[in-house]
């Protein structure tokens, strides 16, 4: 993981970030931006099993997920399981007038996206970390009396 992302990139620094893309050289291409704005990647995967093999003990802040998977997969259980427990998601498509009305995105991203519509879709994951941390650091230590 890169500490600062590269120049001319956004700041991503911190956000793990789940790829979870049936197309090898999308799911790349994603992957290695991402990690260039600093964030910290799993993946990518290109089925649901895999994903949860990678999301075992640690969930992600985000995760983007393209809803057709390999050997015809779709992603809505992945995607329902992960919005339950609190995880944004985006969901990718090449058709979104195919996505359903039951899919539980946070966004969704038309194929083919431009980097900017994907930094842009995970800016709001982003901010609630930093938020999130910032909260954290402004709460002072509880201290205990020692006990004699």
């Amino acid at each position: 993981m890169r500490a600062v992302p590269e120049p001319g990139c956004a700041d991503l620094t911190g956000l793990h970030i789940l790829v979870v893309e049936d197309s090898a050289d999308l799911g790349i291409a994603v992957a290695s931006l991402l990690q260039a704005c600093a964030a910290e990647v799993a993946g990518p995967v290109a089925t649901s099993a895999d994903a949860y093999r990678l999301m075992d003990g640690r969930l992600p802040d985000v995760a983007l997920v393209d809803i057709h998977l390999r050997a015809g997969e779709r992603a809505d259980e992945l995607i329902a399981r992960l919005h339950d427990q609190g995880v944004r998601v985006v969901v990718t498509s090449g058709d979104p007038s195919r996505l359903g009305t039951g899919v539980k995105a946070d966004a969704t991203l038309s194929k083919p996206f431009s980097e900017d519509e994907l930094i842009a879709a995970l800016m709001p994951a982003h901010a609630a970390l930093v938020a999130s941390r910032a909260a954290q650091a402004s709460v002072p230590p509880v201290r205990t009396a020692a006990i004699r």
